[in-house]
């Protein structure tokens, strides 16, 4: 059940956090992992680590905001292994502000990363599946619950991640007749060095302080971890999830339920 034996994927962003913990799972359980980050080094480590376990990785730099690098990045997994079978689309950066704390260099930087990251992903992503043969393939997003509701000064983040479900959505129906599924998945906060970045920029000496606010915030009284994303990444990826396309899968510990 959930194997990826064979399949070929590729993750953004996967020099850490969900990520890394996405392509660690994927390897595990057969698929050859392609990790995109713009930090080289990071992606490099962790294929290492996969690789030392007889897994199947191999590490790539580009910025996924680039159109260029997206597309030869994606030629570069198709020329080693033929095909892409599995997008996930995990990229992402963050701002703290509200709508006055939010410059418009803020705003791009975001919307950059997050909403043109993705559409240039999913595109090229799209393009090839289509291409191969079998024709097919499956990409999931990493969106937010702050696309679903608002987070206290997370303006441009939140309306990056509403744009995720948005391009989710669209995707999915323009190619469900055409063997590709594309699903999103929302965190709620999930404790990553991301997280732990955010962190140290905007409440040094009072990390401990703020950190358990995040857990807090979480009915379930903590944050979540990575890999609990990950086995979540697994199941839409699966044939075991032949059905769903469309979704937005809310992963949060309850803080929507609220």
């Amino acid at each position: 059940m959930f194997s990826l034996d064979g399949k070929v994927a590729l993750i953004t962003g996967a020099g850490s956090g969900i990520g890394e913990a996405i392509a660690r799972v994927y390897a595990e359980q057969g698929a050859h992992v392609f990790l995109g980050d713009i930090q080289l080094e990071a992606a490099s480590r962790v294929a290492a680590s996969i690789q030392e376990k007889d897994g199947l990785a191999t590490a790539l730099a580009f910025d996924v905001a680039d159109e260029a690098q997206v597309q030869t990045a994606i030629r570069g997994v198709v020329s080693a292994k033929g095909r892409l079978d599995v997008l996930v689309n995990n990229a992402g950066v963050s701002h703290v502000g509200n709508l006055l704390e939010t410059s418009v260099e803020d705003w791009e930087r975001v919307m950059r990363v997050n909403a043109r990251g993705v559409f240039l992903c999913a595109r090229e992503g799209v393009r090839q599946m289509l291409a191969q043969s079998p024709a097919g393939g499956v990409i999931i997003n990493i969106a937010s619950v702050a696309g679903m509701i608002a987070v206290d000064r997370r303006l441009p983040y939140g309306a990056s991640k509403g744009a995720v479900l948005a391009l989710t959505r669209s995707i999915a129906i323009d190619y469900a007749t055409q063997g590709i599924r594309c699903n999103a998945i929302c965190p709620g906060t999930v404790h990553t060095p991301f997280v732990e970045g955010y962190l140290a920029r905007n409440f040094a000496g009072h990390e401990d302080e703020e950190r358990q606010k995040l857990h807090a915030r979480q009915p379930v009284g903590r944050m979540g971890r990575p890999d609990e994303i990950a086995r979540a990444a697994l199941y839409l990826a699966s044939d075991e999830a032949a059905f769903v396309t469309g979704s937005p899968l809310v992963i949060d510990g309850g803080w929507t339920a609220k």
